[in-house]
């Protein structure tokens, strides 16, 4: 089990892996008490050998590991690794390339929803994960040796997973399904945080234009001086205290003293004058110009019966070909096929309309049928 802490040991460890066709890699982070996430160790795994990386070792340069990560005759290999993307963006500038996700290969092939590691590698590598490890402070050096093993074992038993996984894709045929979606995960927009974009992530209940061009201009308030001071945002100011002031519209310092959920400390100084000028941006917003909240399609009387055996289907569709639902469609999409035979969804397109979509419509046009034969649901297309 080995701590890499030193340029010379980075340097020839990356320099060996150069030539590797494939490894695994994962991170521990701290994401707590700031805004940007605080990478603390990244553990890589090789064919031979595997060793953490310690990021917060004195004068550390992680160049060699930086180009490691963008070696194109190197798959990176990730569990879950959306979060792991984010960081390496962040600190490269762009993200690993190429890459593997096995959580996204492993619902592909049939173990579910967002199955987790521990799972797969129970299931895959016939090895038990200890947990204690898992909620331990990363950021306190120095490490234990426990702390290393239980880290270093992110990326050990993930060879043996990704190697189970790749035969299965081999043998079922959908590689080119995984990359599809690989293509999706590794868009560098997904990593781009624009604060103008902060307001979606808060939960309303109005479309009303004038209030949520102020939400808008507020949230990316708050967004711009978390990323700003490194701070998570509700140091700066709570989600309910964004709607709050949204829906009273103050104009002045003795209306933002009336609000309940701001305090005093938010509102003195260049704070206040800054929240009444992102208040005053809203309201000057032209209509035509204000963000909109896509709507969700409730199921009426009229579509509630189609909604219903769409998600027959699809729970049939998943069972027979060993798919996760989750990867196919959601309810949302589902209702948005009941209502629109060219509705927006990925259920539509490429792989998923060729499993899936294609009966969705035909079910829905009457030109397909559902009955029980014992105990499997058998379809029964129209000969019309």
């Amino acid at each position: 089990m080995s701590l890499i802490a030193q340029n010379e040991e980075l340097k020839e460890f990356c320099k060996r892996l150069s030539s590797a066709k494939y490894i695994t890699v994962d991170t521990e982070f701290l994401r707590d008490r700031t805004y940007w996430p605080k990478l603390c160790l990244v553990q890589i795994g090789g064919p031979e050998e595997a060793a953490a990386i310690d990021t917060l070792a004195n004068d550390i340069d992680l160049s060699p590991l930086f180009a490691l990560m963008r070696a194109p005759n190197v798959l990176k290999v990730f569990h879950a690794g959306r979060q792991d993307f984010e960081i390496f963006f962040r600190q490269m500038g762009e993200l690993p390339n190429p890459v593997f996700d096995t959580q996204i290969s492993a619902m592909v092939c049939g173990f579910g929803d967002s199955v987790g590691y521990e799972t797969l590698v129970s299931q895959l590598a016939k090895k038990r994960i200890d947990k204690t490890m898992r909620f331990t402070d990363w950021g306190r050096r120095p490490l234990t040796p426990k702390q290393l093993n239980y880290a270093l074992g992110d990326v050990t038993h993930l060879r043996i997973v990704y190697d189970k996984l790749r035969e299965r894709l081999n043998e079922n045929g959908r590689n080119l399904w995984v990359k599809e979606e690989m293509a999706i995960l590794t868009d560098p927009s997904i990593y781009e945080i624009d604060p103008r974009e902060a307001w979606k992530r808060l939960k309303v209940r109005t479309n009303k234009p004038k209030f949520l061009a102020i939400l808008r201009e507020v949230a990316a308030l708050r967004e711009e001086k978390a990323q700003h001071k490194n701070v998570p945002r509700n140091r700066i100011m709570r989600d309910d205290a964004i709607t709050e002031i949204a829906a009273h519209a103050p104009n002045s310092r003795d209306d933002l003293n009336s609000l309940r959920a701001l305090h005093r400390g938010q509102i003195s100084g260049h704070m206040g004058e800054e929240i009444l000028a992102a208040v005053m941006r809203g309201q000057k917003t032209r209509d035509e110009d204000c963000p909109k909240v896509k709507s969700r399609i409730s199921p009426n009387r009229k579509i509630g019966p189609a909604v219903e055996l769409i998600k027959v289907l699809l729970k049939v569709k998943c069972d027979t070909h060993g798919v996760a639902q989750k990867l196919i469609a959601t309810s949302e999409d589902i209702e948005s096929i009941a209502t629109n035979d060219n509705a927006a969804v990925p259920a539509l397109h490429g792989w998923r309309r060729e499993i899936f979509g294609e009966d969705a419509l035909a079910l829905k046009r009457g030109q397909l049928a559902m009955t029980t034969d014992g105990n499997k649901i058998r379809m029964i297309k129209s000969s019309d």
